[in-house]
């Protein structure tokens, strides 16, 4: 299977967010092929979540999880704790009231 670099797929996930029409933006930039990425998403009401990428050792298949929710306060603490150890991450913040973060589409797997 071929690996998408993480620089390809960060510019692919914000052209399609931006497809829709939901603002996002670089945060942090990572290594352009191997870093990994974050996607914060803001819900402008004082909540986020943020979300990582693993795998489902079960099926081997990549899935998005959530590393934290709550407070927006709370999640930019816990990625700043995951960028002081893994400075090569992404970290992508994505704004919509909606809730809108796309990671469930079957095509940014």
């Amino acid at each position: 299977m071929v690996r998408l670099t993480a620089r390809f797929w960060v510019d692919a996930y914000l052209a399609r967010l931006r497809l829709m029409d939901i603002p996002a933006f670089v945060i942090a930039h990572g290594d352009d092929n191997a870093g990994a990425v974050l996607v914060k998403l803001n819900t402008l009401d004082g909540q986020a979540r943020a979300f990582t990428r693993g795998f489902d050792l079960m099926t081997g298949d990549r899935k998005w999880t959530d590393l934290a929710k709550g407070a927006e306060r709370d999640v930019d603490e816990s990625i700043t704790r995951q960028r002081r150890f893994d400075p090569d991450l992404w970290v992508i913040e994505v704004e919509d009231r909606q809730g809108r973060h796309l990671l469930d589409d079957p095509s940014l797997a």
